[in-house]
């Protein structure tokens, strides 16, 4: 399989999440992929999240509830830990569906509400950092 290449930033749908043309950074620093949820709440072992941010309008969503979903310890570029929920989605490349680990995190004051990890990446890209929005502007052709 060749690996389609990727710029430092691209737009990317989440259709479980119904979400669109979301702003993501592909970061490979990190090696989980995080995703902005504004409101969290596990109840009777389910969790309801909303994905909603001021800064990016069209990142909006109703609640959403996993039944299925786990949580880890992510460690931040400042070395600090912090416990995460995390759950399993889709995201949508170059009009191809991937599945995709998120862990949740408040993102309201970083620039992308979405960073692509290394381990998302992994086998199926590579980054080239002089380049922008390759899998959006492949969708827009079509």
């Amino acid at each position: 399989m060749t690996k389609k290449i990727l710029g430092r930033v691209d737009k990317v749908d989440f259709p479980e999440l119904n979400l669109s043309t979301i702003d993501v950074k592909i970061d490979t620093g990190a090696y989980t992929s995080t995703i902005h949820c504004s409101k969290i709440r596990e109840e009777d072992g389910k969790l309801y999240c909303i994905f909603e941010s001021k800064e990016h309008p069209n990142f909006k969503s109703e609640e959403i509830v996993f039944n299925t979903y786990t949580s880890t310890d992510v460690k931040s570029s400042n070395g600090m830990k912090q416990n995460r929920y995390k759950i399993k989605t889709t995201v949508l490349f170059f009009g191809k569906r991937y599945k995709i680990n998120l862990t949740l995190s408040t993102r309201d004051d970083m620039k992308f509400p979405v960073l692509i990890g290394r381990q998302f990446l992994r086998h199926k890209f590579l980054v080239d950092v002089d380049l922008e929005n390759q899998s959006y502007k492949q969708n827009e052709i079509k």
